[in-house]
């Protein structure tokens, strides 16, 4: 939504830039990892599963990696990770959220919830980064310039704050679609709070139906490569070109525009006035 001037994420950082990565056992942030390291990037590694984020680890090769455990399904795990952040680093130049599950399978079609009792998409695809973003805020400030990256989703539902946790006729894809939306809207939302010579905030769909497992399982045909989505995602968290614009939401690598509801002032903040209360945070400074 705006263009502001800054530093390029390496000109501005006089080591290997400190990139967290959720997600990153397999798919898009585990290919992202592989880019990022060969890049030569000093990577904080999240995963869920110990057996899979070692395996990524040994993908890897070169310096080893932090790894760090926690499912997001649980907000109290959420701040364990962002504290175990905090203690190995002084630093955190980019956090690029993309951990997420789907419409289906394997996480289901029928409604579940989390360990906190919200809908469980919504509290996997947006609550945990919402809540991660606001515990390393300051920390990513401190790193100034620093970017967060948001790994959403072309496909967009409109939140009904009657029913945010979708109690009433529940439908995965609705579920996984209003999630994404609401990254959207938070990102925009945190952008226009903190100048961009700070942090940046931006948001996208990284590729269509990559073939994933979770989209061969589901879906059980790709559109695009992994290598696409893993180009437009390093783009925005590394390429110096990117380091002024804030509060976008990009197609890949174009700019394009959100569904319409994030751009309702009104309705960006009254979801994060209800995400700080669903999550139990203060707001930030």
């Amino acid at each position: 939504m705006t263009d502001r001037p800054g530093r390029g994420i390496v000109a501005g950082v006089t080591e290997s830039p400190v990139i967290l990565i959720t997600g990153a056992t397999d798919g898009l942030g585990r290919a992202l990892a592989q880019r990022l390291a060969d890049q030569g990037a000093r990577l904080i590694l999240h995963g869920r599963d110990p057996a899979r984020l070692e395996s990524t680890v040994e993908q890897l090769g070169g310096p080893r990696p932090r790894t760090l455990i926690a499912d997001l399904a649980d907000l109290a795990q959420v701040r364990r990770l962002a504290a175990e952040v905090r203690s190995g680093t002084d630093r955190l130049d980019v956090l690029v959220s993309n951990a997420g599950i789907g419409s289906g399978e394997p996480d289901g079609r029928t409604r579940r919830t989390s360990a906190d009792g919200y809908e469980l998409r919504f509290a996997v695809n947006y609550l945990a980064g919402f809540l991660l973003t606001l515990e390393l805020f300051d920390l990513l400030v401190a790193s100034a310039p620093a970017r967060v990256v948001n790994v959403a989703s072309l496909g967009q539902y409109p939140l009904d704050f009657e029913d945010l946790m979708l109690e009433r006729a529940y439908d995965g894809g609705r579920a996984y679609a209003q999630s994404k939306l609401a990254q959207i809207m938070s990102g925009f939302e945190l952008a226009g709070r903190v100048p961009a010579s700070q942090v940046t905030v931006n948001s996208l769909h990284p590729a269509t139906y990559m073939p994933t497992k979770m989209v061969m399982q589901e879906i059980g045909h790709s559109v695009h490569s992994i290598e696409d989505g893993v180009v437009a995602t390093a783009r925005l968290a590394t390429d110096p070109a990117l380091a002024g614009p804030t509060g976008r939401f990009f197609d890949r690598t174009r700019d394009a525009r959100a569904a319409d509801q994030a751009y309702d002032a009104a309705a960006r903040a009254e979801l994060w006035k209800r995400s700080l209360r669903l999550v139990d945070h203060d707001d930030v400074p």
